[in-house]
């Protein structure tokens, strides 16, 4: 069951991070539509928050199990009430006559209490020959764990080569940003240049949703190809980011797609590069009954997911 919540907040990033914390949901599990773009208004008079609506899967409501109602003749049937004790007549005290005294007894002897013998406890009856014991069968051997793979080995530059200026350019860049990740440079097997950042907390080097590694690779590719005959296409990467973006947004992109199957009706996705758009667009292109297309104007450019016959 699909429900939506509307919020607010200073740019339209900060409204939707407000809903997925209210909603304790990630960014791909939700559609958002914005209702409202923020204004910065004149010396502060006329401002207005940016405004957006998301949409998102709820689990249908598991219904109440029914009380079970009371029968009729239990509910009219009055509690049957104490009986009421009558006061007994009082009687008339007659008179008491005094006994005669008797003479005091004489206390017989006391008689020895007789011991009674406890019969004899019969001998315990020989324990039984145990049976020899069958030996335990031996316990499935558990396979060993199978060993980490080796840190991946990466041959040198060559001196000179395009590898060597785009590490050159790279290490650079990263020690302007206080970091400590090693670029490797190779040539991949489509003719591009692939480069992977290695070393700890690379997170602030990917940045959110990949916007601080693509603009790195942005100005790899601006600065070396200044430098370098022809043109030089350059793919920048850390921790495996590109091959786990891209799997999540064709998950995406087919859930969203049987959404809109299911209800017959479009949907617009979040704003999009062109790379992310081009794998929604691939990831749709052979799904019957949905058509894709893009819409807007970068940075804000969407893609649509629209259902035909």
């Amino acid at each position: 069951m699909e429900k939506t919540i509307v919020t607010t907040g200073k740019t339209i990033d900060l409204a939707i991070e407000a809903a997925l914390t209210q909603l304790g949901l990630d960014r791909d599990s939700v559609s958002v539509l914005v209702l409202q773009q923020a204004k910065a208004g004149f010396l502060g008079f006329g401002a207005q928050p940016a405004k957006v609506q998301v949409t998102y899967e709820a689990p249908d409501p598991v219904p109440a199990a029914p009380k079970t109602a009371l029968s009729a003749a239990s509910r009219s049937k009055p509690k049957a009430a104490a009986p009421v004790k009558k006061p007994e007549a009082a009687k008339t005290a007659a008179p008491k006559q005094e006994a005669p005294k008797e003479a005091p007894k004489q206390e017989a002897p006391k008689a020895e209490p007789v011991r009674q013998e406890h019969p004899k406890q019969k001998p315990k009856a020989e324990k039984k020959a145990e049976a020899p014991k069958q030996p335990k069968e031996p316990r499935e051997r558990r396979e060993p764990k199978a060993p980490k793979e080796p840190a991946k080995v990466y041959a040198p530059a060559a001196p000179g080569s395009v590898e060597e200026k785009i590490e050159i350019f790279l290490k650079g860049l990263l020690e302007n940003m206080n970091s400590k990740a090693v670029p490797h440079c190779y040539l991949a097997e489509n003719g591009s240049y692939k480069v992977e950042l290695v070393g700890e907390d690379l997170g602030y080097l990917i940045g959110r949703r990949g916007d601080t590694l693509d603009a790195i690779q942005h100005l790899a590719n601006y600065a070396v190809n200044r430098d370098v005959e022809g043109h030089v296409r350059i793919s920048v990467d850390a921790e495996c980011y590109r091959e786990k973006r891209e799997e999540s947004l064709r998950r995406y992109a087919r859930k969203k797609a049987q959404q809109v199957l299911k209800a017959r009706r479009r949907t617009t996705l979040e704003p999009m590069n062109a790379y992310e758009r081009h794998i929604i667009h691939a990831a749709l292109q052979d799904m019957d009954n949905i058509t894709t297309h893009s819409t807007g104007v970068e940075p804000n450019r969407r893609v649509v997911i629209e259902y035909v016959r």
